[in-house]
């Protein structure tokens, strides 16, 4: 292992998200294969198998989550959440990519029961701050202060993507623009979505009058993208409820070369759509561009991968347990593949909302130069590669078996 880490052109990293949370390192050759080089305790507690924004025993992609583990634009540190007991690790980057636990500390949000929620993180080096999202508010946004060693300080700001009439929202994402003056938060259920008797989610509401209602965010109710302007210090501003163009705004993601402009991941609405960001921290987004949903609705489309370049968008279909392609020409998005990839079976005792047998796919991660793309399947107990090619399609190229159902996270350098 330490020979392969030797030679290594860069490295990923996933978080098991076990009930004793580790961070597997992998190394990663030219070639995209990569090899396992260390597994690193966070000093803290994942959920394991249990799902706990459903109340699910054992199913993949535990917190509806993105971005549970990030680095540090200068490479020296890492983060994870543990959304078992609501904390978060920093983790010093050395040599060779090595991780060294440096401190574990809790967000601030009690753990009422099984499960905490902590899952998404942003870093603001500017201030040292760091963002932490959970799935269950009040306070779903907490934040903490990252010293120059990589020392965390848990500070007492909560900040909620909850609005009247809507107190158990299930936030998704975090991430800041690219000039760092605002924060924008996804979204995917207005209410946790209850469990049937075989453990798969309901995505309706019965309401007093005895309708029913979708539980998903942003639909219709247009307010399912939240956006926080950035304060000196690191604090938030008020936070600004907009229309995010579609059911479950899961997933924003900014390209690299247009900062004032993003993509979103529609979890309901099933497909992306491009979205602009204005000085005044108000979002515009164009139209949903969908995917072919004759497998069954909804496809749960929410993890995004952009491109370097920003021509091409990866985006994961939980429910269909592959990966779409698609194309940015200027300010129009379109499909490409529908799938990309062929499917990744699961072990079969999975099904997502639509009913289908899936294999859970979640986190995604792609490469710095582009050309390789990594993906999650929890349910099959597989983190796979793929070489991208020139059409914009997906060949596998390594795998490596990961823990079942719990894993969460992507990130590398």
């Amino acid at each position: 292992m330490m020979e392969q880490s030797m030679q290594a052109s860069g490295h990923l990293y996933i978080q098991t998200n076990e009930v004793k949370n580790f961070v597997i390192h992998y190394a990663r050759a030219a070639d995209g294969s990569i090899s396992e080089v260390e597994r690193v305790s966070t000093g803290g507690a994942g959920s394991g198998v249990y799902k706990p924004i459903s109340g699910q025993e054992s199913a993949p992609n535990a917190f509806e989550a993105a971005g549970s583990v990030i680095l540090t634009a200068d490479k020296r540190f890492l983060f994870a959440t543990n959304g078992g007991d609501n904390s978060v690790s920093s983790f010093g980057v050395g040599e060779n990519g090595k991780l060294t636990l440096i401190d574990v500390k809790r967000t601030g949000n009690l753990v009422t029961g099984r499960s905490g929620t902590a899952k998404s993180l942003a870093y603001l080096p500017s201030t040292g701050t760091l963002y932490v999202l959970h799935s269950f508010g009040p306070d779903h946004v907490r934040l903490m202060s990252v010293d120059a060693d990589g020392k965390l300080k848990t500070r007492p700001e909560g900040y909620t993507v909850n609005v009247p009439g809507k107190p158990l929202r299930v936030s998704t994402m975090v991430v800041l623009s690219p000039d760092e003056r605002f924060l924008v938060v996804g979204t995917t259920f207005d209410e946790p979505a209850k469990a049937n008797p075989d453990g798969s989610p309901i995505l309706w509401a019965t309401q007093p009058d005895g309708s029913a209602k979708s539980v998903a965010s942003n639909a219709p109710d247009p307010d399912g993208i939240i956006v926080f302007h950035v304060q000196p210090d690191g604090s938030l501003g008020e936070g600004m409820f907009q229309d995010g163009g579609g059911g479950s705004p899961f997933y924003p993601a900014f390209l690299h070369h247009r900062p004032n402009q993003f993509v979103i991941g529609y979890a309901v609405a099933d497909g992306v759509a491009l979205a602009s960001l204005g000085e005044d921290g108000k979002i515009g987004t164009g139209p949903v561009v969908k995917i072919d949903t004759s497998a069954g609705l909804p496809s749960e489309l929410c993890w995004l991968a952009v491109s370097p370049d920003d021509q091409w968008v990866f985006a994961t279909n939980f429910g269909y347990s592959n990966i779409s392609s698609f194309r940015i020409d200027g300010d129009v998005i379109s499909l490409v593949h529908n799938a990309a990839c062929p499917k990744v079976p699961g072990d079969g005792t999975f099904r997502a909302l639509n009913g289908t047998v899936s294999s859970g796919p979640s986190d995604n991660w792609i490469s710095p130069d582009g050309r390789h793309l990594y993906q999650i399947y929890a349910n099959a107990s597989k983190l796979v590669g793929y070489a991208v090619q020139p059409d914009g399609s997906l060949s596998e190229v390594t795998s490596a078996q990961i823990p079942y159902n719990s894993p969460q996270g992507l990130a590398g350098f």
